[in-house]
C-alpha cells in the first residue's frame, strides 16, 4: 500500500484511482498496531478514516492543498484541539489541548492527514527516547537499541512505515540525531522560520519545529508548508518562504567547510570512514571541499546545557499542580501539594534538569554559569559567521556513534549528553542542519551525516541532499 517514493508520486497515485487514501490510512493504521512493540506512537487518531474520505473527493476534484493525502504523524509536545498533549509525562496525563498549534494548523489546512502522537523523552528532554512515561521506544533496524531523542518516536513511524513523514522538535539535535540513528532525513530549520506557537516549550531560544521524512522532497514540501511569519509567536520572523520543492534541484556546485574540530578524538571509524568517502564524491563531482575551524566548539556541550536547563527550569515551573495536569490531592498544604505534584509528575531525567537550571540561575552562581554561558553563546555563533563567509555548507557527522544498545548510557548522564556534541552548536547559533542517510555500518546500522547553513538557507541544504 506505499509503492510510492514521495507525496508527489502518491498524489497521481489517488489521482488515477490506483490508490484509495481511506485504504492507505487503513494499512498505516493496521501497521502501527503491528509493530506496536516499537512504541512509537502515545496515541493513533481513528477519526483519520473520515479524514481520508473527505480529502480524497477533494483530490478528485482538483479541490485538494499542497499535502492533500500525506499521512503525518505528529510530535506529542505540539497542540491539536481536543487531542491529548502529554509531552510523554504522567504531569500531563489524560490533557487535552484546547487550540492546535500554528505549524500543525498549516499542515490540515493543507489537507494533510494527522495520523496520531509520537512518543518522545518527556518534555524533549533525552537523546535516546527512554525518558518517557509512556516507556522506551525501539530502533525498528535493530530493536535492543535506542532510536534516538528526543523525537525518537516521529523518527521511528517514518522509518518503519507507520506514515508518510512527521513533524519533531529540534531543541539540541532531536530531529537530526534520531533521523540519524533510523537512517531517515531530518530537517531542523532556522530559528524563527517555523512558528513556535503550541509547542510545549523546553529551550524557547533553542526550539525548532521540523520534519523527518524518507525523502528530501518531502521534506522541502512540509518545511514550505509549516514556514513563515506568525502574529501568534513574536520570534517568528517575517521573511518570504521559498518555493523548497520547486527549487530543490539544481547543478550548484558547493563551497564546503570541514570544520576540523568534528573530525577528532571521539569519532566512531566507521561513520568517519563513511563520511570520507562521501567528501571524496563531492570533491570529484566538482564541490569545491575545504577545512575550516570552529574554534570555540569543545564549548558547545556545557553551554548548551547551562542555558537550556535555565530555560527549562522556568518554563516547566508552570506544571505545579495547581493550573491543570496530575495535583496530589493527599497534601495537607499548598506548599506540599507543590512538591509533591512535581515530584510524582516529572521522571527523573526532567528533574535533573529543572535542578541544574535553578542552580545555574541562582543568587550567586547566575554571573558564573549563565550569564558567561550566553556570552560563550555568541562566540559560538561568531564562529559559524566566520566559517560562513568561506564556505556555503558545513559537513560533519551527525552523531559520534552508531545507535548504541538500550540502557547503554542511562546511569550516565554525561555520556549520554555528550551523543549530542555535533548537534547543539547549530542550535546555539539558530542555524539550519539535515542529516542524510549514507549508509550502514558493519553491523547494518545506518550512519548519518550532518550538512548545516547560515541562517535562512534551508533551500542549499534541500539541494544538496537531493543529491542523495
Amino acid at each position: 500500500m506505499t509503492g510510492y517514493k514521495n507525496h508527489s508520486e502518491k498524489l497521481e497515485l489517488i489521482r488515477s484511482g490506483s490508490l484509495s487514501l481511506r485504504s492507505n490510512i487503513e494499512y498505516f493504521l493496521s501497521k502501527a498496531g503491528e509493530n506496536k512493540d516499537l512504541n512509537a506512537f502515545n496515541f493513533l487518531f481513528e477519526d483519520s478514516y473520515s479524514e481520508a474520505e473527505k480529502i480524497e473527493e477533494r483530490i478528485r476534484s482538483n479541490k485538494a492543498g499542497r499535502l492533500a493525502g500525506m499521512v503525518i504523524a505528529i510530535k506529542d509536545v505540539l497542540a491539536i484541539k481536543d487531542k491529548p498533549l502529554t509531552c510523554s509525562s504522567n504531569i500531563l496525563k489524560n490533557f487535552e489541548s484546547v487550540y492546535t498549534s500554528t505549524a500543525v494548523e498549516r499542515l490540515i489546512r493543507e489537507d494533510a492527514i494527522i495520523i496520531g502522537k509520537t512518543n518522545c523523552d518527556e518534555f524533549a528532554m533525552g537523546s535516546s527516547n527512554e525518558n518517557s512515561a509512556f516507556g522506551k521506544v525501539l530502533n525498528p533496524i535493530d530493536k535492543s537499541r535506542v532510536p534516538g531523542g528526543s523525537s525518537g518516536g516521529s523518527a521511528v513511524a517514518v522509518a518503519a512505515g507507520l506514515c508518510d513523514a512527521a513533524l519533531g522538535t529540534d531543541t539540541g539535535g532531536s530531529i537530526r540525531q534520531p533521523a540519524a540513528f533510523c537512517g531517515i532525513f531530518g530537517l531542523k530549520p532556522t530559528y524563527g522560520r517555523v512558528s513556535r506557537y503550541g509547542l510545549t516549550a523546553y529551550g524557547s531560544s533553542f526550539d525548532t519545529i521540523g520534519p523527518l521524512a524518507n525523502s528530501p522532497e518531502d521534506l522541502a514540501l512540509i518545511l514550505e508548508v509549516i514556514s513563515g511569519h506568525d502574529p501568534n509567536d513574536s520570534t517568528s520572523v517575517n521573511i518570504p518562504v521559498p518555493e523548497f520543492l520547486s527549487e530543490i534541484y539544481s547543478e550548484k556546485k558547493f563551497k564546503i567547510g570541514l570544520p576540523k574540530e568534528y573530525f577528532a578524538e571521539g569519532l566512531d571509524p566507521e561513520i568517519n570512514e563513511a563520511i570520507q568517502n562521501q567528501i571524496a564524491k563531492l570533491k570529484s563531482s566538482g564541490h569545491d571541499v575545504q577545512e575550516v575551524s570552529l574554534p570555540h566548539t569543545e564549548y558547545s556541550i556545557p553551554t548548551y546545557y547551562i542555558l537550556t536547563t535555565a530555560e527549562a527550569s522556568s518554563n516547566l515551573a508552570r506544571y505545579d499542580g495547581a493550573h491543570y495536569g496530575y495535583r496530589d490531592k493527599n497534601s495537607s498544604t499548598l506548599k506540599e501539594m507543590y512538591a509533591s505534584s512535581r515530584s510524582k509528575g516529572f521522571g527523573g531525567e526532567v528533574k535533573r534538569r529543572i535542578m541544574l537550571g535553578t542552580y545555574v540561575l541562582s543568587a550567586g552562581y547566575y554571573d558564573a554559569y549563565y550569564r558567561k554561558a550566553q556570552k560563550v553563546r555568541r562566540l559560538l555563533k561568531q564562529d559559524f559567521d566566520n566559517a560562513f563567509n568561506e564556505v556555503n555548507l558545513l559537513l560533519t557527522p551527525t552523531t559520534p556513534t552508531p545507535p548504541f544498545k538500550i540502557g547503554e548510557k542511562s546511569t550516565d548522564p554525561l555520556k549520554m549528553y555528550l551523543m549530542d556534541i555535533y548537534t547543539t552548536s547549530a542550535n546555539l547559533a539558530g542555524i539550519p542542519g539535515i542529516n542524510i542517510p549514507i549508509g550502514k555500518n558493519r553491523e547494518g546500522l545506518p550512519i548519518g551525516m550532518q550538512v548545516m547553513a547560515k541562517g535562512f538557507d534551508e533551500l542549499s541544504l534541500l539541494q544538496f541532499s537531493s543529491k542523495y
